[in-house]
Order: C-alpha cells, then structure tokens, then sequence
C-alpha cells in the first residue's frame, strides 16, 4: 500500500511506524511530501524527500530495522500525535528510546514530524 492509499491520518501514521520494522529508504520517504521536514527535536531538521531517504539509509546502515512500540495515538483533524517506545539493537545491546512524535498530515502524506526524545540511550555505553 503506497502512502497516498491510506484512509486517513491516523492509519498513514500507524503505517508508517510499521514500516521501520523493515526499513527500505525509499518506501519509508515515500511516506513524506516532496517538501517535507522530519525533524529529530535534539538533531538538526532534514528538508525534502530526498535528504530524508539519505538519512533512512545511513540511519538504518548500522543496526536495520526498528520496532515502534505506539502506546497512544491521538489525531486531530490533520494532525497525529503518539507516544511510543522505539526499539533496535545497536553494538549488540537493545537499546528502547521513548519518543513522542507530532506529525501533520497533507494530502494524504506526512509534510512534518517532530520527534521528541531525550538521545541518552543511544550514546550510553559507546
């Protein structure tokens, strides 16, 4: 199912959390507007479709897929909030980041996302 195809906001966004599971750049970009920003709150933001795929690719290089773990999903109009634990395994250790993220929703595509997240777990012990 392409981005475009889902019924709603919160549907694209529950999908798009699945998606990481198994992480292709391209699918996962194909999530985003052309004009998108996907912002990592303590990160720098990452402008267009394009750059947002590089990111994916380099992200997901070291340790492959996520598993989002959403606890709650709120959605208001064009607008999708949710609070999640995100998982992966980094230099052989699990490591469960909490993460609430704000996405806005336009036609049919995620033209931004904010997630907040305190980066502590992913730099302990390296």
């Amino acid at each position: 199912m392409s981005a475009a195809e889902h019924s709603g906001p919160d549907e694209l966004v529950t999908e798009f959390c699945r998606a990481w599971a198994d992480p292709d750049p391209a699918t996962i970009a194909g999530f985003f507007t052309e004009d998108a920003v996907f912002h990592n709150i303590p990160m720098e933001p990452i402008r267009g479709r394009a750059a947002i795929e590089e990111y994916v690719a380099g992200f997901t290089a070291s340790f492959g897929g996520i598993e989002y773990r959403i606890h709650h999903q709120a959605v208001s109009g064009d607008i999708v909030l949710n609070e999640r634990t995100d998982v992966f395994t980094m230099n052989g250790r699990t490591v469960e980041l909490p993460v609430t993220g704000v996405f806005e929703i336009r036609d049919g595509r995620i033209a931004a996302l904010r997630d907040y997240f305190d980066p502590t777990p992913l730099t302990a012990g390296s």
